[in-house]
C-alpha cells in the first residue's frame, strides 16, 4: 500500500513538473519590473517609432501627479501600460495611446497590442482601432503593423488606414500605408506625404521624415515641403520641429510657418513656444500657462459685481417694463432656461425649456396689460459666488426664485444659465407624500 501512494505521488509530482515546464506563464505573470514616467516622447511621424517614456519619477511622487506606468517582463519587453496622465499638453495619435491601459502580447515574431478602459471593457485607442499587430523579421525589424477591430477583422483607423509596411533602404527605415482596398494612403489626412523615409538616431528618436517618389527619391509635396524635421534635449522633450524643400532649406508648411522652437519645464511640460518663417525670421510667440502651478483667480472687482447685479435684475426690469433690447443685453444668445412642469398625458413631472428668441418676444408683450408683477415690484438679488469669469446669482422677486450663471465674454456679463421655480410651491405636486 506504502508503496502504490508513494508511486502515485511521483506521478502527480512529474504530472505537475510537465505542466508548468509545457504551459508558459501569461505576460500579466512576467511583469516583473515596473516604471514611473510623466510623458510619452513626443511622435508626430510614424507607428514604427517606439514608444518610450520620458521624465522618470518614482512610486511616491507617482501617487502625487500625472503619470503613466510602464510594466516590463525579464526579458525587458512592455507587457503593460497603465495610463494616469491628465495634465493637458499638446498630444499627436502616433504619440499617445488614449486608453487607460495598454497591454503588449509577444508570440513568435508578433506584437499585439490591445486597450483597455478603466472597467476593463475593452475599447479604442487614438487611432480609433481595437487592437494593433505588430510583425518582427528574423533580425528584430518591425516590418508590418495591421488594424483589428473587436471580431478580429481588419479595419481602418480614424485616418483611413488599415495597415503600414516598413522596410530598410540605406540608412532610411521606408513606410507605406494601405487602405483595406490595398489603395495607397498619405501619412495623415492633413499632411501631403506619401511614401516616406525615416531618418532615426542612434537613440531610437526621429531625426528626419522624408516625403520620396516611387524611385525613393526625395521629392517636394504640392506646397513644396520635402521633409520635416525634428530635434529633442536630454530629457526627451520635443524642443523643435521644422519643414524645409528638396534643398533642406526652411520652407513655410501648410500654416504659415516653417518651424516651431519649444521650451519646457523642469517637469516636462510646455511653456513656450515661436514660430519661424523660412528665413528663420520669428513671426510669432506664445506663453503657455503651468499646469502643475495653477493660479488663483484674482479679487473680482467692484465695477464687476456691479454689473452682475445689474444684468440679473436686467432680465426682470426687461419683462416688467417691455424692453426686449435690454432683455438681448442680459442674455447670452447660447441661453439655457428651465423650469419644472406636469406632463397631464404622462402623469409625471418634466423640466420645460424657453429659449433666447422665446425671451426676446416675451419682452415686447408679455407684461403688455401690467398685471403680472405688482405695482412696485420687489426684486431681490444675491450674488452667491463669483470665481474669475462666471458667477452664480440668486434671484427672488414677488413670483419667483431663481439661479442664474452668469458669464463674462467679449468684456460683458450677460446670463447663460436660469434654472427657476414658482415662489409659491404649493403650485407643485407634494414631494413628501
Amino acid at each position: 500500500m506504502k508503496n502504490i501512494l508513494q508511486n502515485n505521488l511521483l506521478l502527480i509530482t512529474s504530472f505537475l513538473l510537465l505542466t508548468v515546464l509545457h504551459f508558459p506563464k501569461s505576460n500579466a505573470q512576467h511583469a516583473v519590473t515596473e516604471q514611473y514616467f510623466r510623458h510619452m516622447r513626443y511622435n508626430h511621424v510614424s507607428p514604427h517609432v517606439k514608444i518610450k517614456g520620458i521624465h522618470e519619477i518614482n512610486h511616491q511622487e507617482a501617487q502625487r501627479t500625472s503619470h503613466y506606468v510602464f510594466k516590463y517582463n525579464e526579458k525587458k519587453q512592455l507587457t503593460e501600460i497603465i495610463n494616469y496622465h491628465y495634465h493637458d499638453q499638446r498630444k499627436h495619435p502616433l504619440a499617445t495611446i488614449g486608453a487607460h491601459r495598454t497591454v503588449f502580447d509577444y508570440t513568435n515574431g508578433v506584437e499585439t497590442r490591445v486597450f483597455f478602459d478603466k472597467k476593463g471593457n475593452r475599447m479604442i485607442n487614438d487611432r480609433e482601432v481595437y487592437k494593433e499587430v505588430y510583425q518582427y523579421d528574423k533580425k528584430g525589424f518591425v516590418n508590418a503593423l495591421d488594424f483589428y477591430d473587436l471580431n478580429g477583422d481588419p479595419m481602418e483607423s480614424n485616418w483611413k488606414i488599415a495597415n503600414y509596411r516598413w522596410s530598410k533602404n540605406k540608412k532610411l527605415i521606408i513606410e507605406k500605408r494601405y487602405d483595406l482596398q490595398n489603395t495607397p494612403v498619405n501619412i495623415s489626412p492633413y499632411f501631403e506625404f506619401g511614401i516616406t523615409g525615416i531618418l532615426y538616431r542612434k537613440d531610437g528618436s526621429p531625426k528626419a521624415n522624408y516625403n520620396l517618389n516611387e524611385k525613393l527619391e526625395v521629392q517636394e509635396n504640392s506646397i513644396g515641403v520635402a521633409s520635416y524635421q525634428d530635434t529633442y534635449d536630454k530629457n526627451g522633450n520635443h524642443i523643435r520641429y521644422s519643414y524645409h524643400n528638396v534643398k533642406g532649406e526652411l520652407t513655410k508648411n501648410q500654416w504659415n510657418f516653417a518651424a516651431n522652437n519649444q521650451e519646457f519645464d523642469d517637469k516636462g511640460y510646455l511653456i513656450k513656444g515661436a514660430m519661424f518663417d523660412e528665413n528663420n525670421k520669428l513671426i510669432h510667440k506664445r506663453d503657455f500657462p503651468s499646469v502643475t502651478h495653477i493660479r488663483m483667480a484674482s479679487a473680482v472687482s467692484k465695477k464687476d459685481t456691479i454689473e452682475i447685479k445689474e444684468r440679473a435684475l436686467g432680465y426682470l426690469v426687461a419683462l416688467q417694463e417691455l424692453k426686449p433690447d435690454l432683455m438681448k443685453e442680459v442674455f447670452h444668445e447660447d441661453l439655457a432656461k428651465r423650469t419644472m412642469g406636469f406632463d397631464r398625458e404622462k402623469q409625471k413631472e418634466v423640466i420645460r425649456e424657453t429659449s433666447y428668441e422665446q425671451m426676446i418676444e416675451f419682452a415686447k408683450s408679455w407684461n403688455k396689460s401690467g398685471t403680472k408683477f405688482p405695482p412696485k415690484p420687489s426684486n431681490e438679488i444675491k450674488i452667491l459666488d463669483i470665481y474669475n469669469r462666471m458667477a452664480t446669482v440668486k434671484l427672488i422677486s414677488d413670483n419667483w426664485v431663481e439661479y442664474l450663471h452668469l458669464v463674462k465674454t467679449n468684456n460683458q456679463w450677460q446670463i447663460i444659465n436660469l434654472l427657476w421655480q414658482y415662489k409659491n410651491v404649493d403650485r407643485y405636486p407634494n414631494q413628501n407624500k
